[in-house]
């Protein structure tokens, strides 16, 4: 196996167990690491230390598999490490009434750059790594042995993986490809879903217990829900006694799977609307015309991809929010979210604070949110929570 040995002072963050070591920190490579082969990481003096996978296009030059130097990553190592992940999920209480869950987070559950989420008899696995690319193919097969889905399906579309010399992969990897919809249950509501297209995995399933607090909120509230997607926060909305909602996205295709979805609730077509849109174009709109919500909901997309963009999405974040404030009545709910790793928790709400001040409004934090449990945060990898919510109240 290659060793890869760290510069003098750098195995400080290996000694903390945070799985990432970063080019940086590297003195030297005894021998030519492939993207995504397997390594051995020495300390200074040739300590072993741990083994990851090596990607040299990758500013995280390794990301660990095993604390044990002399581990094998082979066929066992990864049949125990999802046997692992998927246990756990079996004694979360948020998971009972739900037939759609995430079996495999990541740095999280030990498998770095791997994302493994169910949906009934559908399986979706994403890869953003070289060094699962390598294993994906044995990761499948595993996933179809231990699960007995219908299929496994790859959706290694997501935005990181040009970082590590990878082209988008979207297609089956075992079994049968998923219909045009599959149906998702989730705490009574019902939503068709789209693996093969839709964002991420098909459904925000890292939203499902903010779903539930912001529902809390609704009765006979009128709620405008921005960024909507196929409607999550707003079937919840609805359902959950609200008189209006309004569904706003830039996309038409998804807001007419919303409108499905709101039908699949029983929701009466009366008591909800579509606006297709440019989100920060159409709030300034509602503005101008003086148009007012009991109750709004931001979940944007990631503005951040990086620290190097971070200012720009701190401007956007800050903007959605102060358009947001001006469409509140007094005594308002705002709940509002970013999924933006780069923008950590005190720095998201220093950004509403400051949409606060300049509209005018004194805002009170009521509830905070993070990541529904399938999505949990390892505590030496702090990276991993990527998901924070306010829920707020606006006078």
């Amino acid at each position: 196996m290659i060793t890869i040995r760290l510069k003098p002072g750098r195995e400080r963050a290996l000694n903390n167990r945070h799985p990432w070591i970063f080019s940086g920190a590297i003195a030297d490579v005894e021998g030519q690491a492939l993207p995504g082969q397997v390594v051995r990481v020495a300390g200074s003096r040739g300590d072993g230390l741990a083994v990851g996978y090596h990607n040299p296009n990758s500013q995280i030059a390794v990301r660990i598999l095993s604390w044990d130097p002399e581990a094998q990553i082979d066929g066992a190592f990864l049949r125990l490490a999802l046997e692992r992940a998927i246990a756990r999920r079996r004694t979360l209480p948020g998971l009972a009434r739900t037939n759609a869950r995430r079996l495999v987070n990541a740095e999280s559950d030990g498998l770095p750059g791997l994302i493994v989420d169910q949906y009934g008899e559908w399986v979706v696995l994403q890869s953003l790594t070289a060094g699962i690319d390598r294993l994906k193919d044995d990761l499948a097969h595993l996933l179809m042995e231990l699960l007995q889905p219908a299929g496994v399906f790859e959706r290694s579309d997501a935005d990181v993986r040009p970082r590590e010399g990878l082209a988008p992969a979207v297609g089956s990897l075992l079994g049968a490809i998923p219909p045009d919809t599959v149906m998702l249950e989730e705490n009574g509501r019902s939503f068709a879903v789209d693996l093969v297209n839709g964002h991420k995995t098909g459904f925000y399933l890292d939203q499902r217990d903010s779903r539930v607090r912001v529902a809390a909120y609704c009765q006979d509230a009128t709620v405008l829900n921005v960024f909507s997607y196929t409607g999550g926060f707003g079937v919840y909305a609805a359902t959950a006694g609200a008189a209006h909602v309004v569904n706003l996205d830039s996309s038409a295709e998804v807001l007419a799977l919303a409108e499905r979805n709101m039908a699949l609730n029983h929701v009466s077509a009366d008591r909800a609307e579509s606006i297709v849109g440019d989100a920060f174009a159409v709030l300034r709109t509602m503005r101008d015309q003086a148009r007012r919500f009991d109750l709004i909901v931001l979940d944007p997309p990631k503005f951040a991809f990086s620290r190097a963009q971070l200012n720009s999405a701190l401007r956007g974040y800050k903007d959605i929010n102060l358009q947001a404030l001006h469409l509140l009545r007094p005594g308002g709910i705002l709940a509002t979210f970013s999924c933006s790793g780069a923008v950590d928790e005190s720095l998201f709400q220093k950004v509403v604070f400051e949409a606060a001040l300049d509209a005018g409004r004194d805002v009170q934090v009521l509830e905070r949110l993070s990541q529904a449990s399938d999505h949990p945060i390892l505590l030496s990898f702090p990276e991993a929570q990527y998901l924070k919510g306010l829920i707020c109240r606006v006078g």
